[in-house]
């Protein structure tokens, strides 16, 4: 049986951080993936945190800030729209948002991930857990 962490707190930032070019925090509760470069000049200039490198650097850094940061945390990706300004950010975790991670457990038969209970103690699911 094996065993996950899995935080889907998470997910839509793992899933744009590979285009991201810069993640940036103010040191309290704002946090931002820079899309391109002109949002990535800007934030270099203005926050007093950026972390720059591979997507699971910068991953880390996001993390590491959300652990730390006041409960009106948030996480946004922002790219230049010059047109309208607010149509540049996409909200990737919403204001206040907790992080619940939970155990997943791995069947060993079939290989479906499932929640806490629902794996028998030869780590099969109650689907297969008749199987031989």
């Amino acid at each position: 049986m094996n065993t996950n962490t899995t935080s889907p707190l998470f997910d839509k930032v793992e899933a744009t951080i590979d285009d991201a070019l810069l993640v940036a925090f103010d040191g309290c509760h704002k946090m931002y993936l820079a899309m391109d470069a002109e949002q990535a000049a800007w934030f270099r200039a203005e926050y007093p945190h950026t972390v720059t490198g591979t997507p699971d650097e910068m991953l880390d850094a996001v993390k590491a800030w959300y652990a730390v940061s006041c409960p009106l945390k948030f996480v946004n990706a922002v790219s230049t729209n010059h047109a309208d300004p607010n149509a540049g950010f996409v909200p990737l975790i919403e204001q206040g948002a907790e992080d619940n991670d939970e155990e997943t457990y791995e069947c060993d038969v079939c290989g479906e991930v499932y929640g806490e209970g629902e794996i028998n103690s030869q780590g099969r699911c109650m689907w297969c857990a008749d199987e031989d």
